[in-house]
């Protein structure tokens, strides 16, 4: 068996003011539940005493469970870039820009409702043919339409770990033209040196005036306040 390639294993936050800030960055397994542990266990030792409200990432299942084992009560918002990757993968590529346009109509949907409706009607269209497809997508519904319950203004952020993943493209070019070349230390200190340098330029997360509410408690139903939401459809 080959040994696991290690990797970095990065975290990013926000803060109040809806700043998005690097909080953990070390060297690990991306699949090793207890690489992603010691990341988190040493977030709550340097101060993060509250439980994320909610967690994004892929489908890296060390991560999920070692989040289930420091946070318990965190909700889980899967990726829906790596998710609609993972589904194109088991459909000929001929269908895929069809299906990536069904699985939009599923990840925009306006409320969970339709979204769930949009899901239905996937599977409708392809389980037939492509049960895989189908599986791939359905396994993870729930974790998938986590950001419903929060504000809608922050719905682009939730969707996907794309913040993440446009700061490491810079990172691995530079890394790529170096490889061989460092030691774990060294490369650790590069890659942590370009993710600050790239954080001077990271966007405030939209909605900010809606982040005190969530870090309230308030409770949001398709992205609208729930008591709001309650009025509108009593309306």
């Amino acid at each position: 068996m080959e040994p696991q390639t290690e990797c970095m294993l990065v975290v990013l936050g926000a803060t109040p003011e809806g700043k998005k800030e690097l909080v953990g960055f070390q060297v690990g397994v991306r699949e090793s539940a207890q690489s992603w542990r010691e990341l988190l266990v040493d977030l709550k030792a340097r101060g993060l005493a509250v439980p994320p409200e909610l967690a994004v990432g892929d489908g890296a299942l060390g991560f999920w469970k070692a989040m289930d084992e420091v946070f318990p009560g965190t909700r889980h918002q899967r990726c829906w870039f790596h998710k609609m990757a993972n589904v194109l993968n088991c459909f000929p590529k001929s269908m895929q820009p069809a299906v990536t346009a069904d699985l939009r109509e599923i990840s925009h949907a306006a409320t969970r409702a339709s979204a769930l409706a949009a899901i239905e009607i996937f599977k409708e269209k392809y389980a037939a043919k492509y049960q895989r497809g189908v599986s791939c997508l359905t396994k993870d519904n729930e974790a998938l339409l986590a950001f419903y319950d929060f504000p809608a203004e922050h719905w682009e952020h939730l969707r996907t770990s794309n913040p993440i993943e446009s700061v490491f493209a810079t990172v691995r070019h530079r890394t790529v033209r170096t490889k061989g070349a460092l030691s774990q230390k060294t490369a650790k200190l590069m890659v942590f040196t370009l993710v600050r340098a790239a954080s001077k330029k990271w966007r405030k997360l939209n909605g900010t005036n809606q982040l005190p509410r969530v870090i309230e408690g308030v409770r949001f139903t398709d992205g609208v306040v729930a008591d709001d939401a309650n009025q509108s459809r009593a309306a």
